[in-house]
């Protein structure tokens, strides 16, 4: 078991409040770190706002250097990470390492993005009253992020807020979810050694008042928060004048046209549906298929699922483990249970050991039940059939949530009807809506969020246009 402690203002220090971090395979104890309080964050906050400004004025080669520096010790200690990650989040090691490859990818765009901040020349003499002048729009940094991450993707969505950060010139205090720390406090390591400004970065693990205070607190410019919508909308109800960029999740649907190609369906569907036990935002959650194929589809679909090799997480050959804690997984359990008395039928899965559960398909379901109209962050898939392609894309719609979806077609008119009519953020063609590479916009609309990630959006985000209007000739 290793001790880490948290990163405040560019130091390594402990507080009073041990947190162990917990193994949910198995109960046993990864490491521990410190809980930070007010005195910590309010260290952290004078620091970064007495940074701020030399932060702003870093020179564009300097901050592609710092960004490259930390992508390359990400390199380094890639399986170390990996192994930190795959413990603390109960995550298969093959998605634990591709978590990492992203994360260092994020890191890369971040430098190259860096080297191409916004500025805008615009004409003002449209009008009699412009004549002689001229516009400059340029984007300054807009001050102190506040990024707080989940427990599914620990490292890369941590990274997705601190990335962008440096490149655009803004200090960030981040705050990871209390049950998986330890992989962003061993990233605080390798920024430590670069040439970023010491205090430009803190990551505190936090109490209750210091988490409520981060959200709060006036002197923070900007709130970027991945997780819940019951508590993303209450943080930007709370978070008063300061920006705010919520990435919330969703229940995202797929729909398999009678032109996909079945196989390919299936494929991408098995692991969008159960990669990480389903505790992805953009995890298959519901399948429609045209009736005509539907019958082949579920018995490759069950076939392949049944495939899926449960083991430890730390194992290269686990293809699913455990959920984040048991209380998760009772809460699948019972929504599970909740249909099937309702008239939903299960096709395979359905049963909880621990903080196992298994695999799980259901057909018959009403949109009203849970499975359905909410997220269920499990290993869930719900399959259903459909007779007509506009009524499928309808029945998606129809979902308080708008992140991702799916279509497998070869229709031209398909898809162009999918990208026109579905009310989401992202339209994946012939793959999951779980696929996400991190340079796209990623975002949702309705209950799925506000604002946008990917790590130029993400910069623009944390940007501020100011206009200088000047003469020409004189």
């Amino acid at each position: 078991m290793i001790n880490h402690k948290i990163y405040i203002a560019g130091e390594f220090q402990i507080t009073g409040k041990e947190l162990k971090v917990i193994n949910p395979f198995d109960n046993s104890i990864v490491g521990s770190t410190y809980l930070a309080g007010e005195e910590e964050l309010n260290k952290a906050i004078l620091k970064a706002n007495e940074i701020k400004n030399k932060l702003r004025d870093l020179p564009s080669f300097k901050k592609y250097k710092i960004l490259k520096d930390i992508a390359s010790g990400i390199q380094s200690k890639k399986g170390e990470l990996a192994l930190i990650l795959a413990k603390e989040a109960g995550k298969p090691l093959k998605y634990a390492q591709g978590e990492i490859d992203r994360a260092i990818q994020v890191f890369t765009i971040a430098a190259e993005e860096s080297k191409r901040l916004p500025k805008e020349y615009i004409s003002i003499d449209w009008t009699p009253a412009g004549e002689d002048k001229e516009g400059l729009i340029k984007y300054f940094p807009i001050g102190l992020v506040a990024g707080i991450a989940p427990f599914n993707f620990p490292l890369n969505l941590a990274v997705h807020k601190i990335a962008p950060a440096i490149a655009s010139g803004n200090p960030i205090i981040l705050k990871p979810a209390r049950p998986t720390p330890l992989s962003v406090l061993e990233l605080a390591k390798i920024i430590d050694k670069t040439d970023l400004p010491k205090g430009a970065l803190s990551i505190l693990p936090m109490d209750r008042e210091a988490g409520n205070s981060l959200v709060t607190d006036e002197r923070i410019s900007m709130l970027s928060f991945t997780g819940s919508p019951e508590v993303g909308w209450k943080m930007k109800s709370d978070a008063g004048k300061k920006k705010v960029v919520l990435e919330l999740g969703g229940n995202a649907g797929v729909i398999v046209s009678d032109t996909a190609d079945i196989n390919l369906a299936v494929k991408k569907c098995v692991v969008g549906g159960f990669a990480y036990s389903g505790q992805v935002c953009i995890h298959v959650q519901k399948i429609y298929i045209y009736e005509k194929i539907y019958d082949t589809f579920i018995e490759i679909f069950i076939e392949e699922t049944r495939k899926l090799r449960f083991g430890a997480p730390d194992n290269s050959e686990t293809d699913i483990s455990v959920m984040i804690d048991e209380e998760n997984a009772i809460r699948v359990e019972s929504w599970v249970d909740e249909a099937v008395r309702d008239g939903a039928e299960i096709l395979l899965g359905g049963k909880r050991d621990g903080t196992y559960f298994e695999p799980t398909i259901l057909t018959k379901t009403k949109n009203d039940m849970k499975v359905c109209a909410l997220e269920v962050f499990g290993p869930v898939v719900v399959v259903e059939k459909y007779s007509n392609f506009a009524e499928a894309v309808n029945i998606i719609n129809s979902s308080e949530y708008g992140l991702q979806a799916g279509i497998f077609t070869n229709s031209i008119k398909e898809m162009n009807h999918s990208f026109n009519e579905l009310e989401v953020g992202g339209v994946i063609i012939n793959d999951v809506p779980a696929f996400r590479v991190d340079h796209m916009p990623y975002g949702g609309i309705k209950n799925s969020g506000f604002g946008r990630e990917g790590i130029k959006y993400s910069i623009y985000e944390m940007l501020e246009p100011k206009l200088m209007v000047k003469n020409t000739d004189y």
